[in-house]
């Protein structure tokens, strides 16, 4: 890693461009091409005439779990955001707590009839250690009863009112839950934007990688080689780890839609750029100076200053060429983060 400081990729964001509702439909967000010597201003629905034949997308295809629920410990309400599933057996998660300072190690936050969490162990930075009292294959229609979805902080929302995100914070391929953040590239596809590609000869296949809160968040440590990056679990089966290399030794591209993809994908190449399968926990952290092995292309929103996501765009197209598209993005009016519009970076 280089010896870069956190603030190398700092940059200033009007707050009017922050993404508070999704575009609608769904593949009409605007798409800006960044290639090393091109900035093109598109839509989503240019996609069928952007990519190549014979490209493959890789997707993911995590689902977004109702993770933030509000319960009462005697008088006093209290918000849980489930962070990250510890273990299935014993339904322990990680989460934060909104008041925590007043939770001690064995209090018991009742949500619904029959339905509470006990505080297990606080943790640094505010976060907690709790487990439900109900099987672990109970959890998710209860929190799908109970839940909201966990938008980003900076998508504001009134109480009660982030039920309506249920439906749009999700990719319509979304199949496997655990996500407690929705791979937001993969938010501007639609059935008859999938159909309009695989006319084309564009095809997609599926990883899994469940989507972490720290995903989107700032990095704190002042030099970036200090910063601790979270880990994730995710997953690539053998027929679609044979099926991305069958595309690369045909001189396919490898197309990642989202970060998470491009870091599931980079997590279980070789040197050689093969991919293996795999099913563990990731905490890659890529940053400028990293070579990539699987990936040719990404597809992706635009991101948080100081971030990992937006340290691994730089890295994959260089700190110039990303400064200069992202200074286009703002004074051309895109949207940015989770709900905004999106970019498609290509190496060649």
């Amino acid at each position: 890693m280089l010896d870069l400081r956190t603030a190398d990729f700092d940059f200033e964001l009007p707050l009017d461009r922050i993404a508070q509702t999704a575009c609608e439909p769904r593949d009409h967000a605007r798409l800006l091409r960044i290639g090393p010597e091109r900035l093109s201003d598109c839509r989503i629905l240019d996609l069928p005439r952007i990519l190549k034949p014979g490209d493959l997308l890789v997707m993911n295809n995590t689902r977004v779990i109702p993770a933030r629920v509000f319960g009462r410990r005697g008088d006093v309400r209290i918000e849980l955001l489930l962070h990250k599933l510890v273990d299935p057996g014993q339904n322990t998660w990680t989460a934060f707590a909104r008041p925590g300072k007043r939770l001690r190690v064995g209090n018991v936050v009742d949500i619904a009839l029959n339905f509470c969490a006990t505080i297990l162990e606080k943790r640094e930075g505010g976060e907690i250690l709790l487990r439900f009292n109900v099987q672990h294959n109970e959890l998710i229609p209860l929190l799908r009863a109970h839940g909201e979805p966990p938008l980003p902080p900076y998508i504001k929302r009134g109480e009660g009112e982030a039920k309506s995100d249920l439906e749009r914070y999700q990719t319509i391929y979304a199949a496997r839950d655990g996500a407690v953040a929705a791979p937001t590239a993969g938010l501007h596809f639609t059935p008859e934007l999938l159909a309009a590609l695989e006319a084309m000869d564009v095809r997609h296949t599926m990883v899994t990688l469940h989507v972490g809160a720290g995903t989107f968040l700032p990095v704190k440590a002042e030099k970036v080689k200090d910063h601790i990056m979270h880990s994730e679990w995710g997953e690539i089966s053998q027929p679609v780890a044979d099926e991305i290399n069958k595309a690369k030794k045909e001189g396919r591209r490898i197309v990642a839609v989202g970060t998470t993809s491009l870091r599931t994908l980079e997590s279980a190449a070789d040197e050689q750029g093969a991919v293996r399968p795999m099913s563990r926990e990731t905490d890659i952290f890529i940053t400028p100076g990293y070579r990539f092995r699987a990936v040719d292309a990404l597809l992706t929103n635009f991101h948080l200053p100081q971030s990992t996501l937006f340290m691994l765009v730089c890295a994959f197209m260089g700190m110039e060429t990303m400064r200069k598209a992202y200074a286009h993005a703002i004074e051309n009016n895109y949207r940015f983060y989770s709900y905004g519009d999106a970019c498609l970076l290509e190496k060649t």
